[in-house]
């Protein structure tokens, strides 16, 4: 990883960590951290992989429209080969910058939009994709200290919204390069 990478890493870490001071200890942090960046490792892993299965036909990841028979059609053939090459499967809809992305888009000029049932689901879909596979037992209980009903990400559903929609924002900003080879940010 870059020197630059590095300090924007940790810039972003703090921005973090400075969301959440004062709500929860050390080991918390950390547990919410790492859930979300494997989630967004996971993430980009995904799309860089699929993309890649659809280079050819000029088509990207993030443009398969999940509702259409089709999309469909897409998805099904690259959830079979990622299943089998990545050990897991995201739809393009459950990408981690598509959520960030819709957590932080403002609605009516009021508020964020609320994600927090998608991104439990989401992260109960990365497990679920699993099962019945080699990865399963890798997978299984991944993202289960990640609380996201604990009172100490807000006292209303709408508190915890707006909290977990900052922290992936300033996590969305980090690029992990995982085109590179060389580099392993985990």
């Amino acid at each position: 990883m870059s020197e630059d990478q590095k300090s924007l890493l940790k810039k972003k870490l703090r921005d973090i960590a400075n969301e959440l001071r004062g709500k929860m200890d050390a080991d918390e942090f950390r547990d919410y951290i790492l859930g979300f960046i494997f989630y967004k490792y996971l993430s980009e892993k995904m799309f860089l992989y699929a993309n890649k299965l659809l280079e050819q036909d000029h088509i990207s990841y993030d443009t398969v429209d999940e509702h259409t028979a089709e999309g469909r059609e897409i998805l099904q053939a690259i959830r079979e080969d990622a299943l089998d090459k990545l050990g897991y499967f995201l739809k393009p809809s459950e990408l981690f910058h598509t959520l960030a992305q819709r957590g932080n888009a403002i609605e009516d000029g009021k508020d964020t939009q609320f994600i927090l049932e998608d991104l439990t689901s989401i992260l109960d879909n990365i497990e679920r994709s699993t099962m019945g596979t080699a990865s399963h037992d890798d997978f299984d209980h991944l993202f289960s200290e990640l609380d996201l009903t604990s009172q100490k990400l807000g006292k209303t559903e709408k508190d915890k919204n707006t909290l977990i929609s900052k922290i992936l924002a300033h996590l969305d900003k980090i690029d992990f390069q995982l085109e590179d080879a060389k580099i392993d940010v985990l």
